[in-house]
């Protein structure tokens, strides 16, 4: 049974699609078979993995609205082994219509259940907020990875993100579980990037991983080309700290054969 792991933060510009594409394209490089979930309106995961919004016709609006099986909307990808259930403007409205469905919080998470078997890691891109879109996907999540900018901006609202994460743990998903956090956007030649890293470290305790996430050219560049970093340049500091965070992350986990779906 495949791991579902959202990447959320409420605050946008923190690296959270920058870096669930490219943890997921280095996992299906080393053999994992892996399904990114686009849940963000704004399709960030889906143009920066080569696919025009404007000409998505199935959509994961389509598959938590319309109740459209997931293989009738999942697209490859340029990377082996990574599949990807995207997203388009459609999904801008689905907040509201999930408002009138029944247990709206876990219409996701019935749906990725019945793709669980299909995976061994489910990636779910959240939007930069905590609404209903999110909630479904903490509620459907095993675990959640947080990535953090370096800077002043991005400690503010870490509380919100947390007091819903626990009450998504107390009322709808007593499993989930912080994956950890990732450090995102770092310049250390900046004094207040070396004093914001220490209080996320100080916060988190263990929880942060090691690897740290250097503000880097290439990794900007990589979603305008439509391809992952390790596609675009493998040699840049930004795809060798995302090569760098996959081992980590992989170190952290259970141990796990790959899949031969």
């Amino acid at each position: 049974m495949g791991k579902i792991i959202a990447f959320s933060n409420q605050k946008g510009g923190v690296g959270k699609t920058t870096t669930c594409v490219n943890l997921s394209a280095y996992l299906a490089d080393k053999g994992y078979k892996c399904l990114i979930v686009d849940l963000d309106p704004q399709g960030n995961a889906t143009s920066g993995l080569g696919f025009s919004k404007s000409e998505v016709k199935n959509s994961v609006y389509n598959v938590m609205i319309d109740d459209m099986p997931v293989a009738d909307a999942v697209v490859k990808t340029c990377v082996k082994n990574l599949d990807l259930l995207p997203s388009n403007i459609d999904l801008a409205g689905a907040e509201v219509e999930l408002v009138y469905i029944k247990d709206r919080e876990h219409v996701l998470k019935r749906i990725l259940e019945r793709a669980r078997g299909s995976y061994d890691f489910i990636t779910i891109d959240c939007p930069p907020s905590l609404g209903l879109l999110t909630i479904n996907a903490l509620a459907a999540a095993d675990t959640v990875i947080i990535p953090i900018q370096s800077e002043y901006y991005a400690l503010e609202g870490l509380s919100q993100l947390m007091n819903t994460i626990r009450l998504v743990v107390k009322h709808l998903n007593p499993s989930l579980k912080i994956e950890g956090v990732v450090l995102t956007m770092n310049d250390n030649r900046a004094i207040i990037s070396k004093q914001i890293s220490a209080e996320i470290r100080k916060f988190f305790g263990k929880r942060v991983y090691d690897t740290v996430i250097p503000r880097n050219i290439r990794l900007a560049e990589a979603p305008s080309h439509g391809v992952p970093i390790m596609l675009h340049d493998t040699r840049c500091s930004g795809a060798k700290a995302y090569l760098a965070f996959t081992d980590e992350f992989l170190s952290k986990q259970p141990a796990k054969t790959k899949s031969n779906k």
